[in-house]
């Protein structure tokens, strides 16, 4: 009757970048951390996690001398969010 929720979704900080994302399909580093109010550490690991199951893209350049970092949503972490949000409309289906 219910399926599993995604558990790398489930976060509550990789649950706001990836809705962020899905949004603007990409995003640098310091707008995602000033959206969510996480400290840059925490966000960091986050982000790692999104990255590591292929949810986003990371990429790491400088821009005039200053290091940069852009985050972009994948088709599998669309696919992976689509079926999140599913998920939890089955949840809130069940339950009303």
């Amino acid at each position: 009757m219910f399926k599993e929720l995604d558990p790398i979704l489930h976060s509550q900080l990789r649950l706001a970048v990836v809705s962020l994302l899905i949004g603007v399909k990409e995003a640098e580093f310091t707008f995602i951390r000033e959206k969510t109010n996480a400290t840059a550490g925490n966000l960091s690991v986050q982000v790692q996690k999104l990255k590591d199951a292929g949810y986003i893209e990371v990429t790491k350049q400088f821009k005039d001398n200053y290091p940069q970092t852009t985050c972009k949503i994948t088709p599998k972490g669309i696919e992976a969010f689509e079926a999140y949000v599913q998920a939890l409309q089955q949840y809130l289906k069940v339950g009303g």
